[in-house]
């Protein structure tokens, strides 16, 4: 007859067990939570679309925390290694630089960058561009004639135009052409158009603030990013309907084209999870949502067709310029010493 354990021993090894298995299960269960964090400061409507179709179609779910470029981007450095974030999505390209410069980026998978127009990528495939805008003069039709209007942004440096535009100088869009116009004619030509801006525009908070007071009257143009313009226009028109909108285009600093960004955190705790959705976003399904949605900002996408009311990206005629050069420190230095932050 084999020898049984005695009770006191058979209890002891019942609670062995079931401990165990409680671990086991706690494991278990801990493994199966692929839910990622992402630090978001893209427009909270686009990112949510991308979000439900991104889980829609992989099962992985998202936990979305919000806030500005510089913002978070400065949080991510802060927080280092430590960062809760699994990855990173960006308006403008100069916040993803900055995490990217702090050397707490990975690798993005090949096939994520090979789907990306090599314009809106850059060189080290640490981040790769998921959406665009451009840069745009919206105006009071009854104020200007096409040949009134001005040939280049830095023509809004003069006297003439003092009080007659506005923009949103202490938001991240409009620091982001900044950025675009200190990699294209330098630091001295900037330091004079801010100087210029600084006596002459008329500050608003927001984009869609300086649109609207355009179309009622308070100034006579705003200078933005197209899509406020776009996404008013075909929604009711109500802060649209008295304007138009001009285009600087020959590569003048004014056509600048921002990028919005996307990349993993190295310190990410679900990497294979966190490329996935970087792919996804820059795959047929993310930028199908930048068609057919109602962000109006522009697919970067290989092959990738921008909502039908948009002028295509091909004719903005935009400026070269290195995203991930842009230089948030020295830009937001001049802006400073200029009186404009």
């Amino acid at each position: 007859m084999p020898l049984r354990p005695s009770t006191p021993l058979r209890s002891l090894l019942r609670s062995l067990v079931l401990a165990f298995g409680m671990g086991a299960a706690a494991l278990a269960a801990q493994a199966q939570d692929n839910t990622i964090v992402l630090y978001n400061a893209q427009h909270e409507s686009l990112t949510q679309a991308w979000v439900d179709g991104f889980t829609r179609d992989t099962g992985i779910k998202v936990k979305v925390r919000n806030g500005g470029d510089a913002d978070l981007a400065n949080q991510i450095v802060q927080e280092g290694a430590a960062s809760p974030a699994d990855v990173f999505l960006t308006e403008n390209s100069p916040g993803m630089a900055l995490v990217y410069n702090a050397g707490l980026l990975a690798p993005l998978d090949a096939a994520t960058l090979a789907q990306v127009q090599p314009d809106y990528r850059p060189d080290h495939g640490k981040w790769v561009g998921i959406a665009a805008r451009s840069t745009v003069f919206v105006y009071r039709k009854t104020k200007f004639t096409r040949d009134s209007l001005p040939k280049s942004m830095l023509d809004l440096a003069d006297p003439a135009w003092k009080g007659r535009y506005g923009a949103a100088p202490a938001g991240a869009d409009f620091q982001a052409i900044v950025s675009g116009l200190l990699q294209l004619k330098g630091e001295a030509a900037t330091a004079a158009f801010l100087k210029g801006l600084k006596d002459n525009v008329v500050p608003f908070r927001g984009n869609s603030v300086a649109m609207k007071a355009t179309n009622d009257g308070t100034v006579d143009a705003a200078l933005i990013y197209h899509y406020y313009y776009f996404g008013d226009m075909l929604k009711n028109g109500e802060n649209t309907e008295k304007l138009g909108v001009h285009y600087f285009r020959n590569q003048d600093p004014g056509a600048f084209v921002s990028v919005s960004g996307g990349g993993v955190l190295a310190s990410s705790k679900h990497p294979a999870e966190a490329q996935a959705l970087v792919k996804w976003i820059t795959g047929k399904g993310g930028q199908e949502v930048l068609r057919s949605g109602r962000s109006f900002e522009y697919a970067v996408g290989v092959n990738a067709a921008s909502n039908k009311n948009l002028v295509p990206l091909a004719e903005l005629q935009a400026p070269k310029v290195d995203m991930s050069k842009l230089n948030t420190l020295k830009t937001t230095e001049l802006m400073l010493k200029a009186g404009l932050l």
